[in-house]
């Protein structure tokens, strides 16, 4: 199958969000590597943004993650971290913003663009 040149790949997202969220004051990111020392489905990034625990699914446009990557969202949220899917930097500075103004409300797992529509 021919690759689709107009969407980026994963690891070239996962980059520019790294650079985005190390760029920002009181924050450290991480890029998560599975493997045989990880936690199956674990979330690509995790970051501390002002005390808080970010995990991020990152996922080529389009893409959706796995039944066993939103079972891992889960665990994190109902662990007090903000944790979803994104495509984007824009996405990642849309729950940045949400975190900064205390009004981050992340209900459905992945949905950062129907979040954005409800509350902006």
């Amino acid at each position: 199958m021919p690759r689709n040149l107009n969407r980026p790949l994963e690891r070239t997202i996962v980059k520019a969000i790294l650079k985005y969220l190390n760029g920002l004051p009181h924050c450290l990111a991480r890029k998560r590597w599975g493997g045989g020392m990880g936690v199956g489905g674990d979330p690509d990034v995790d970051a501390c943004y002002r005390g808080r625990s970010l995990q991020l699914e990152v996922k080529r446009p389009g893409a959706r993650p796995t039944a066993l990557q939103l079972r891992r969202i889960e665990e994190w949220r109902k662990a007090g971290a903000v944790a979803t899917v994104v495509t984007s930097v824009d996405q990642v500075r849309y729950v940045i913003e949400g975190i900064d103004a205390g009004i981050i409300r992340l209900e459905l797992l992945g949905d950062v663009e129907a979040e954005r529509g409800r509350g902006r």
